[in-house]
């Protein structure tokens, strides 16, 4: 897989930055590892709000992670800011809610892709990544599987538009 030399910045949002952003961040970061694409593939995550800055994830998120092998430890909630735009070519929200706030944040001017990030998925039952915070162990499981499946597309997505 060859890849143009400048380096692609994706952040993926959601509210609080400590269940759906930081795994959409940890599995697409392994995502890029396994790929041997680190030095041209840049990953972060935030938060449309600044309740969790500097809280690691969710336990449930980390934990869930973790069984499928991704490590989401190392993660920290931050909140979204203007110059995302200016260094980010992909700024993916996990809801219309978030998608909504990051169009009234983002400068007129930002030519990247903003949108949804299951806008990337195979599946056609979801459009939003649901929130599984006030859910069970359920809610963290289908977060994985829908994220894996976008992360799939969106790596894919990259590579075909950079090569």
């Amino acid at each position: 897989m060859n890849i143009k030399e400048k380096k692609v910045n994706v952040l993926f949002v959601c509210l609080g930055n400590i269940c759906r952003s930081p795994t959409a961040d940890g599995v697409f970061q392994k995502y890029v590892e396994d790929a041997k694409l680190t030095h041209l593939i840049n990953v972060d995550s935030a938060g449309t709000s600044g309740w969790h800055i500097g809280e690691p994830p969710d336990s449930r998120s980390v934990r869930e992670a973790a069984n499928r092998g991704y490590d989401l430890s190392y993660l920290r909630g931050r909140q979204v800011s203007k110059q995302d735009f200016e260094q980010f070519d992909y700024v993916l929200a996990m809801d219309e809610q978030n998608l909504l706030d990051l169009i009234a944040l983002a400068p007129s001017n930002y030519s990247g892709h903003l949108g949804l990030f299951l806008d990337f998925s195979q599946q056609q039952d979801y459009s939003e990544v649901p929130d599984p915070y006030h859910g069970g162990k359920q809610g963290f499981t289908l977060v994985l599987d829908l994220i894996e499946d976008a992360s799939n597309g969106l790596l894919k997505t990259i590579l075909e538009k950079n090569s």
